[in-house]
């Protein structure tokens, strides 16, 4: 018969090993409660554990388990981190274990084909409708094309990876499996809103961005290692949200702006609205040893703001000044911009920082 309270003394040892303190799978509680088929779920305080359970965790625990079941997982490929959604945290779950697609080296993998097609759902550029299209990633000239109609008709746009972005956006967007598509035309961001009615089916599509992205990067700067490559395939943005923007002269009445931070690029792009498919400025935001900085405000003189939090951000150029509606939104909006104002520009950054000059 088990012992009860050996086997949970040994459980709570166990757990206090390197790699046992956290998920394996995405570093925090609550995916694998919603995945019986895949998971399950015991409690070392609450549950009863027998002799043989116990040794299977002895002889295994998350270290080993990741050895097998992510032995061979592509360096493109996106492991979940704990703030992303479920969908991804999901996927990589099942894909990990009922797939099995990382424990194989040569196993077969739909978001690894030269080309890639998926039907997706997509918002219109002017209305809050999304329609069918069908969507195309092509290694061969790096290239996403989506067609209106069928492909005879030729595409209805033809995007380079070179400046391609994705991330997940569910809130956003308001579907569970929505997804932020970013690419940059004329020194302008433009943004595609999809989504797929099937949760693998956006994440492969999500993936085979990824790989293609990868494959461009290796060839662009063939002496980078991954690990240098890795934060350039797809990124997450560092914040978003509505601030109140004035102009220049700063006796502009201000206008409620949705803006995006992006931390690799260095710029601080703002919309009209949070779906809007085209930016309307961009600030770019350089380092403390270029002129650059931040800091909180209560601006005096202003006119037209309905909000009072104010986060004045100074460049060699000019002074911007936003409005926040909370005093935590400011904090954070602070926060977010001292992190790129504390890196260090690379070499691109020069050039990005004079396209924006040249875009005014």
């Amino acid at each position: 018969m088990a012992n009860r309270d050996k086997n949970k003394k040994t459980l709570l040892e166990l757990a206090k090993l390197p790699g046992n303190s956290n998920c394996a799978d995405c570093g925090a509680p609550g995916t694998h409660r919603n995945l019986p088929s895949v998971s399950r779920i015991k409690s070392i305080r609450l549950d009863f554990w027998d002799d043989e359970l116990v040794e299977v965790m002895k002889a295994n625990g998350n270290s080993a388990g990741k050895n097998i079941y992510e032995k061979f997982v592509p360096v493109f490929y996106y492991q979940p981190r704990t703030g992303d959604c479920e969908v991804l945290k999901e996927q990589w779950i099942r894909t990990k274990y009922e797939r099995m697609e990382f424990a194989e080296q040569n196993k077969e993998r739909p978001y690894t084909a030269g080309v890639y097609k998926c039907m997706l759902w997509k918002k219109g550029k002017d209305n809050r409708q999304f329609l069918e299209r069908k969507f195309v990633l092509s290694v061969h000239d790096f290239t996403l094309k989506y067609y209106k109609d069928d492909e005879s008709k030729g595409p209805k746009a033809i995007i380079s990876v070179k400046d391609l972005n994705a991330t997940f956006q569910p809130v956003k967007i308001g579907h569970a499996h929505g997804l932020q598509i970013t690419y940059c035309v004329d020194d302008h961001t433009r943004n595609l809103f999809v989504y797929h009615k099937n949760g693998q089916d956006i994440v492969n599509w999500f993936n085979a961005i990824r790989a293609i992205r990868h494959t461009y990067l290796k060839t662009a700067f063939p002496t980078a290692s991954d690990e240098d490559l890795k934060p350039w395939i797809t990124r997450n943005y560092l914040k978003e949200g509505y601030m109140e923007k004035t102009g220049p002269l700063q006796r502009e009445p201000f206008k409620k702006r949705w803006f995006v931070l992006d931390y690799l690029d260095r710029k601080l792009l703002y919309f009209k609205t949070q779906l809007d498919a085209v930016d309307l400025g961009v600030v770019f935001i350089g380092s403390e040893h270029h002129g650059y900085s931040v800091r909180e405000c209560v601006p005096k003189g202003t006119r037209g703001n309905k909000w009072k939090y104010g986060v004045i951000v100074e460049t060699p150029d000019r002074q911007f000044v936003f409005m926040c509606e909370q005093e935590r939104e400011q904090k954070e909006w602070v926060e977010a911009l001292k992190k790129v104002i504390s890196k260090s520009m690379l070499p691109q950054d020069y050039t990005t920082e004079a396209n924006i000059r040249r875009r005014r």
